[in-house]
């Protein structure tokens, strides 16, 4: 069967934008136009494709179609270049990436492939635990997520690992930790997180402390550099990149809370098996790039 283009379009805007009113200000339709194509796209495929909720989500069939769909933007925008003799056509990844890799090693280790490639980036930032939902649902074409296992369909390569440290600043420290890091200081000593996902953080507070959620006031700050800021000012303490740290530990600006436990994250890069001979030749270089920043992970 053929699947209409203006029945997908208009299902592909509904899970973007989580519902039918948004999809139909994006498509300049309305709403109801909108979910008349999206129920008649129901009655060729059989199949539910959309739980009404707010916000809207894929059913597992829908997740399904959009993992096709994206694939097939991907493939026919490359071949169309190729047919035009655009060799130099850029190409479109819509990625899904967690915070500490924009913010640290993501550009330094491929700045070049992208700039070589013509890559035009769509990037969506998400805790490293749930960028692999992103890609599930066919929000994204490739993603970097603590997930080892890949999907149906897709290959997971190991990256390397982000080490991380438990870093306040000096002045802090001496405020709330000034006997050492325990667990009745930790009660009263405000975290900084990037979201109510970031669970970096809130682990090692309940892996060694004993502290669940709740337990202790919270700053959520978004993005590597606004989060880290925030901590180097004395706003709260968390758990920072290695990678950022270098010279504001070297300058005493910062201080290591827990110099003997630092924590070590694993990440991997997702992408589908059957995508564009571009696509392949990036997620190849990245795989090869990621490691020259990263510690490959043990055993390799």
């Amino acid at each position: 069967m053929n699947l209409d283009p203006k029945q997908t379009e208009a299902f592909r805007a509904v899970i973007k934008t989580g519902s039918f009113e948004q999809a139909a200000i994006s498509l300049h339709l309305t709403p109801p136009a909108i979910s008349q194509r999206v129920r008649a796209l129901e009655s060729a495929l059989g199949s539910a494709l959309v739980v009404r909720s707010r916000p809207c989500r894929p059913t597992a069939t829908g997740q399904r179609l959009m993992q096709y769909l994206k694939r097939a933007t991907l493939l026919e925008a490359d071949l169309m270049a190729e047919l035009a003799e655009r060799s130099d056509a850029p190409l479109v990844v819509v990625a899904a990436l967690n915070a500490d890799s924009l913010g640290t090693w993501f550009f330094p280790a491929l700045a070049e492939v992208l700039i070589g490639e013509r890559v035009l980036l769509d990037l969506t930032i998400e805790d490293q635990d749930h960028t692999y939902s992103l890609l599930e649902t066919g929000l994204a074409i490739g993603c970097i997520s603590t997930e080892p296992k890949p999907m149906r369909g897709c290959t997971a390569s190991a990256l390397g690992s982000m080490r991380y440290r438990l870093v306040a600043s000096t002045r802090f420290r001496q405020q709330y930790f000034a006997n050492g890091l325990n667990r009745n200081a930790a009660r009263k000593a405000p975290v900084v997180a990037y979201t109510r996902r970031d669970r970096l953080t809130s682990s090692f507070l309940l892996q060694h402390l004993g502290l669940p959620d709740g337990a202790y006031p919270c700053h959520y700050v978004p993005g590597a550099e606004p989060r880290f800021s925030a901590i180097r000012y004395g706003l709260g303490y968390g758990m920072v990149p290695e990678l950022l740290l270098h010279d504001a530990l070297n300058e005493g600006v910062i201080v290591d809370l827990a110099k003997a436990t630092p924590l070590d994250i694993s990440l991997y890069w997702h992408t589908w098996k059957v995508q564009s001979p571009r696509m392949e030749n990036l997620s190849r270089q990245i795989i090869e790039a990621a490691p020259r920043i990263l510690a490959r992970p043990e055993g390799t």
